[in-house]
């Protein structure tokens, strides 16, 4: 199949952008939980900045990166493939069904997981800790997903962007 040139550059600039996210978004998590980040870690981020800004940068990137894979390659991706892109749950069922991401369903709670951090302010430290937890452990659900998509691309031929190692740990 032959991509249309402008669909092509669409592709390839969001296989950079998206590259570039699962760096930041894995460098972010390791700065945030290279110690624990507990309830008692998280009371203190008024009086501290640099704490206040990680945990930031943490919850915009993974937001940015579930959106990007979700809301805007994949629906690409199926495009790419010769496949009419659908609602956001008949592409994830799709992207299921191919090995592309583990589950629909995760990934249907994983936005439910970035909507809790990134648009609502949790005041409750320990719940705050929880959600912050939570999207820690779904990192490389994310990354792996992301990967998987690029990788089924460029092996397609349609990128040939580099994306490296899948989920951390060089996997």
């Amino acid at each position: 199949m032959t991509l249309s040139e402008p669909l092509r550059q669409r592709l390839e600039f969001l296989a950079r952008v998206i590259h570039r996210e699962m760096q930041h978004l894995q460098l972010t998590d390791q700065r945030l939980f290279a110690e624990a980040l507990d309830a008692e870690r998280l009371r203190s981020l008024e009086q501290n900045p640099q704490l206040a800004e990680t945990v930031d940068a943490f919850a915009a990137r993974f937001g940015r990166l579930q959106d990007s894979v979700g809301d805007k390659l994949l629906p690409l991706w199926r495009q790419a493939v010769g496949e009419t892109p659908g609602t956001a749950i008949d592409n994830l069922d799709r992207a299921e069904r191919l090995g592309l991401i583990d589950s629909a369903n995760n990934w249907l709670a994983l936005r439910r997981l970035r909507n809790q951090i990134i648009h609502d302010y949790i005041e409750d430290a320990h719940e705050l800790a929880k959600a912050l937890q939570e999207a820690h452990a779904q990192v490389p659900t994310l990354v792996q997903a992301a990967h998987n998509l690029l990788q089924d691309l460029r092996v397609r031929g349609f990128i040939a962007v580099q994306t490296g190692a899948g989920a951390r740990g060089g996997n």
